[in-house]
């Protein structure tokens, strides 16, 4: 049964849904994406619905990753469940207030994918980049984005969670970033450890944290944020303030960086209790609308740079026995390359550009396709 509605539901996506989809650039698309998942937030009866798509398109594959029970090895990455920008928290908080839905997909997509991973969340709200800001490339099935971390800061992200705690899911994570622009080491830890504590002071227990060390949707990617004093210094203010309620530490990274980075940033991770490290973010390049900005590439043109950051990590993981699972992300698309990320090392992987190539049930398509030995 299950086999059969995946495979209608894969002709019907592709052959119809997509191309109509497709007829909209990616911002129209994404920006209408976000519209419907405010709508279906809205109706419990809508979202009890998907909940029973989604046991019928995933098979039960419980694992034990980064400290967490995941029903499905693949998790919905950071990005898309992250919530509206606002100029000030004041601002924010007073949406909340009003009932305004300010995280479109918070209810829906966990009900309809499973494990979902909010954010990413800075300290303050940020309105993001103007302009176009998201791209395809459906030539390479890839996507490019300079969104700028837009969030309603962890404040107002925190008193909204609060406001709709008894529909939370089972199992979420929350990804904490630094805020673009501080670069004081000082300020950075402080944003951290009030970011993180503002979740926990309001009941928020997500299944595991995610500390973002890489951005490059941002005008300044903090690439100096993975120098070992630094990771160090944000990783333990990231422990320190989860503190005793000893919720799992995830850590995400960029691609690209040199073998020995990984080998360093590995070793403080099992030094500073982080449960998982997260390979990669998307990977830096020029903006398709302006070679003089920056946009990171997800999807297919990021897969092989994500392979090897999850290789170099396997191997020193494997020869140095770190208790750090590895979590594979970039260019997901099919149950190839996730059976490439599971051989390369990795434990589990998130995806993200696979929603908009392969439609909402992508994951359960990529691991139908793995089990089966298909593309």
């Amino acid at each position: 049964m299950r086999a059969i509605f995946l495979a209608v539901y894969g002709f019907v996506y592709t052959g119809i849904i997509r191309r109509l989809i497709f007829r909209s650039s990616a911002q129209q698309a994404h920006r209408q994406m976000l519209h419907l998942l405010a709508a279906l937030d809205r109706s419990p009866l809508l979202c009890g619905l998907l909940a029973a798509i989604r046991r019928l398109a995933f098979a039960e594959q419980q694992r034990s990753v980064g400290g967490v029970m995941l029903a499905t090895p693949l998790v919905l990455a950071a990005g898309l469940v992250k919530g509206e920008g606002f100029d000030t928290e004041d601002a924010a908080c007073a949406a909340v207030a009003r009932g305004e839905n300010i995280i479109p997909g918070w209810r829906t997509m966990p009900r309809l994918v499973g494990p979902v991973e909010f954010g990413s969340f800075t300290r303050h709200p940020r309105l993001g980049n103007p302009g176009i800001v998201v791209w395809r490339d459906e030539t390479t099935h890839s996507t490019q984005n300079r969104v700028g971390l837009r969030n309603p800061g962890a404040v107002a992200a925190a008193a909204f969670l609060a406001r709709h705690r008894p529909n939370l899911p089972a199992c979420f994570g929350i990804n904490i970033a630094v805020s673009p622009g501080v670069t004081d080491l000082d300020r950075q830890v402080v944003e951290v450890t009030e970011s993180f504590r503002v979740f926990l002071d309001q009941g928020i227990h997500p299944s595991w944290f995610t500390l973002n060390l890489s951005c490059p949707n941002t005008e300044d990617d903090p690439g100096s944020r993975h120098t070992e004093a630094l990771t160090r210094h944000l990783c333990c203010a990231a422990r320190d303030a989860i503190g005793p309620a000893n919720i799992p530490l995830w850590v995400k990274v960029s691609p690209e960086l040199a073998p020995e980075q990984y080998r360093v940033l590995l070793r403080i991770f099992h030094e500073t209790g982080v449960r998982a490290v997260i390979a990669t973010n998307t990977l830096p390049g020029p903006a398709p609308n302006d070679p003089s900005l920056t946009a990171g590439i997800g999807g297919r043109r990021l897969r092989e740079s994500a392979l090897e950051a999850v290789r170099l990590l396997a191997q020193e993981k494997a020869l140095r026995y770190y208790a750090v699972d590895i979590i594979g992300c970039g260019g997901i698309l099919d149950g190839r390359a996730y059976r490439q990320f599971r051989e390369s090392g990795a434990e589990a992987v998130q995806y993200w550009s696979a929603l908009i190539y392969r439609g909402p049930l992508a994951a359960a398509l990529i691991e139908s396709e793995s089990q089966h030995g298909n593309t």
